[in-house]
């Protein structure tokens, strides 16, 4: 996504300018005259010269966002004008990317722009949900209200996330540490002892010769064995994002995993419940709110099932029946739905469903790494001593033969 300084009249005649971030000029051509804007002279600004080191990137932290919109809520809260607002959080921001983010918002919003516009200028900092959610606090008078409910959102979802990865991250390590203890005892350990067999010259037993043999095969083709391992990540990363059946496929597949895809699936069910619930407690229209959740579901899959849902309700339906049909949701989540649906609840409903399955995450990541562990040290511990055993068995048959 490029930056592209623009300057032209608003309605009232006025000349105005600023820069924004597109994918294309002609796209920045028809945003800013969806917003009244004429005489349009648009072009690409020239990119600073940075030296950027991959690991070192410049982002902005979901963190930081949170406690941006905590602090926002509170101020706005008591009373201060949004121009002020922004320009003490801007000055006593340490993130210098966030920094700049906040002082273009402020000079857009000083030039006449809503907050909301101002914000969606920004997606990879507020995304969508973020700014429709702005946007109907602004349109309804209660911009401290949804900034508070947004603040709560980020922050259960900051936790959700948190949960997850603690599940993910524990045996991936083990798993990793298990591949790189392998992989030094058959490239530099198993040789040793191949050199001491081979003055033997008896023939080694099946187990110490196929050990032998992968060894072997390990030290002579390492580096074309990395490369197909890269490669294969490289071309299937991009298969994911590119190909929509592939992308399916591997969605479909990790919410069917044996162990994780009833964890992913009860995340999945928490985020949208959560999502969807803050969005129409907030005043955002319900087809709208199931647009922008349907896009950060962040799984093709469930992607498909809540578009579904929205073209059941334009269509004069209910919400329950295509949840249903999906097979994602669970009866009790669906019936529930339904339950708040008739009562004019929806709302409320969602975010008891939410609640609930925060904990049901938190349960499934504690059976779940309670259960990983001996796995892995099962795993770990086999193999590790198959390859021991193997490598003593021709020991033992020695000191038979000397007996």
């Amino acid at each position: 996504m490029d930056t592209f300084k623009w300057q032209g009249k608003n309605r009232q005649g006025k000349k105005i300018k600023g820069e924004i971030e597109a994918l294309s000029e002609s796209v920045v051509t028809l945003s800013l005259r969806k917003q009244g804007i004429t005489d349009l002279k648009v072009r690409k600004k020239a990119k600073d010269i940075e030296i950027n080191l991959p690991f070192f990137k410049a982002r902005v932290p979901e963190k930081d966002v949170v406690v941006f919109t905590r602090q926002f809520a509170t101020m706005i809260n008591a009373g201060l004008p949004i121009i002020q607002c922004l320009e003490i959080q801007s000055s006593q921001q340490e993130n210098k990317e966030f920094k700049k983010v906040l002082t273009t918002i402020k000079g857009d919003v000083e030039k006449g722009e809503t907050l909301a516009d101002a914000l969606k200028k920004h997606p990879l900092v507020f995304d969508s949900l973020y700014g429709n959610m702005v946007e109907a606090g602004e349109t309804g008078g209660a911009l401290d209200v949804i900034l508070g409910r947004l603040a709560f959102f980020m922050e259960k979802n900051m936790k959700l996330k948190k949960k997850v990865k603690g599940a993910l991250v524990y045996p991936a390590s083990v798993l990793c540490v298990a591949v790189i203890v392998i992989a030094i005892m058959m490239i530099f350990v198993i040789p040793s002892f191949q050199k001491m067999f081979s003055g033997f010259g008896a023939e080694l037993p099946l187990l110490t010769q196929i050990i032998v043999n992968i060894s072997a095969f390990l030290r002579g083709n390492i580096i074309f064995i990395l490369a197909a391992l890269f490669l294969t990540i490289f071309i299937l990363k991009r298969l994911y994002r590119n190909s929509d059946k592939v992308h399916y496929f591997f969605d479909n597949m990790f919410l069917k995993m044996p162990i994780f895809g009833p964890l992913l699936r009860k995340v999945a069910v928490a985020k949208f419940t959560r999502t969807l619930g803050t969005m129409i407690s907030s005043g955002v229209p319900i087809l709208a709110s199931l647009d922008i959740v349907a896009r950060t579901s962040g799984n093709v899959v469930l992607e498909k099932a809540i578009m579904n849902t929205r073209e059941s309700i334009s269509q004069g339906k209910t919400i329950a029946e295509p949840l249903m049909d999906s097979g994602i949701f669970p009866s009790m989540v669906v019936q529930m739905i339904s339950v708040g649906e008739t009562t004019g609840a929806l709302d409320q409903m969602l975010n008891k469903i939410a609640d609930f399955y925060d904990d049901e995450v938190d349960t499934a990541v504690n059976a779940i790494t309670s259960l990983i562990e001996p796995l892995l040290m099962v795993f770990l511990g086999g193999i590790l001593g198959t390859m021991i055993v193997g490598m003593y068995l021709p020991i033992f048959k020695m000191g038979e033969v000397v007996h």
